[in-house]
This record gives structure tokens, C-alpha cells and sequence, in this order.
């Protein structure tokens, strides 16, 4: 009897202890959790976000609902990485250097997206992608015609419609512009200006992307 009851009083007294400890206050929890190195969710989820905002910049003008998520998110993970950063180097910097690999990813993740996004590699890798699709069904178009497309599949984009006037050709992007719901692809054998509002051609602005091709948007 004497030997349970022994055997008992330790784990009714850690019973005990836990019911009379005071909960962690939010400052030990921010520091507890900023003592660890970013894990398996955290850089995943930069990496995702980083894949998103690299598919909005593959679409002419930019694509609206990436655009929002990506800065949302985007925004939300470079605040807590920015503050759990801030609370390691304060009380937690030999965890920094022993996991720095943890550390350094997410910011080279999003060096890397932005590097990408600033040489329109994005962009023109996916145009590069869909070109001779796009120019053979511009050739199935009549001279000074348009065909719908209601958003179907050429290449690696969903087209809205195809207008071919003279050597000049539009290709209306299905979802593409941030602002502006009117943005695409343009071929051209003669130079366009850019930048520019071009007589004839209403209210579209160009802007050169490689060889013969551009990319337009309605203002």
C-alpha cells in the first residue's frame, strides 16, 4: 500500500505544478517560436507564393487574381519572417549560424522570383512557348477579320479573340491586365512604338518583349 502510494505522489504532484503554472505570456511565446529556424511550412509556403507571382508575370500586363494573392501572402510571410528575424538575432543568434541554410532560403527564394519578374524571363520563356501555335492560327484568320475564341487554349495561353489587320496582328489575352481587363500579344514585321498611344490603333499602348512580338494593353 505504502509502495503505490509512493509511487503516486510524484505524478500528483507534477498534476499539481502544472495546474499552478502561469500560461506563457505572448512575448515568451513570440520568442519560443522565434527561437527555432523557419521549418516545413514556412518555406514551402515562399516557395508557392513565389511560383505564383512568376506565373503573374508570365501574363501580358499581369494576371489580377495572382497578382492579389501573391501580394497578400507575400506580404504576410515577409512580416513574420522579418519579425521572427528580429527576435532570434536578439536572444537566439547561435540558432541562427548552426541552421543559417533555414534561414537564407526564403529570402533567396524571393531574390530569385524578383530577379525573374524584373528580366520578364517569365514572360518571354511561356511567349516563346506558344508562338508558332499563335501565328499558325492568326494565319487560319482572314485579312482585316477577328475570330472569337472565348478563351480557348493556343500554346501555353487561353485566348479571348484573334484580329488580323494587314502585318499586323492582336491576340487578346483571356484574363490578362490588372486594371484593364483588355491585354495581350501583338506580331508585328514593322516596328511599333512603345510606350506610346499609336494612331489607329485606339486606345492600346505597346511594349516590345522580343523579335517581332510585343505585348499590349487597353488604357
Amino acid at each position: 500500500m505504502s509502495a503505490a502510494g509512493s509511487g503516486s505522489a510524484p505524478d500528483g504532484s507534477v498534476a499539481k505544478l502544472i495546474e499552478i503554472a502561469e500560461p506563457p505570456t505572448l512575448g515568451q511565446r513570440l520568442i519560443s517560436w522565434a527561437s527555432r529556424p523557419p521549418g516545413r511550412l514556412y518555406i514551402p509556403a515562399c516557395a508557392a507564393v513565389a511560383l505564383i507571382l512568376v506565373f503573374e508575370d508570365s501574363v501580358p500586363a499581369g494576371h489580377l487574381p495572382a497578382f492579389t494573392v501573391g501580394l497578400v501572402c507575400g506580404l504576410l510571410l515577409a512580416a513574420m519572417g522579418a519579425l521572427r528575424l528580429g527576435i532570434a538575432l536578439a536572444v537566439a543568434r547561435p540558432m541562427i549560424r548552426h541552421y543559417w541554410l533555414r534561414w537564407v532560403s526564403a529570402p533567396l527564394i524571393a531574390a530569385t522570383a524578383l530577379a525573374l519578374s524584373g528580366a520578364d524571363v517569365p514572360l518571354q520563356l511561356r511567349m516563346a512557348a506558344s508562338t508558332d501555335q499563335l501565328l499558325e492560327l492568326a494565319g487560319r484568320v482572314e485579312d482585316g477579320g477577328t475570330a472569337a475564341r472565348d478563351g480557348a487554349w493556343t500554346g501555353a495561353y487561353p485566348l479571348d479573340e484573334v484580329s488580323v489587320s494587314g502585318d499586323l496582328i492582336h491576340f487578346t489575352v483571356d484574363g490578362a491586365g490588372l486594371l484593364d481587363p483588355a491585354a495581350g500579344f501583338a506580331h508585328s514585321a514593322q516596328d511599333l512604338p512603345v510606350g506610346v498611344f499609336v494612331p489607329g490603333q485606339g486606345s492600346r499602348i505597346y511594349e516590345h518583349v522580343s523579335g517581332d512580338w510585343y505585348v499590349w494593353v487597353s488604357h
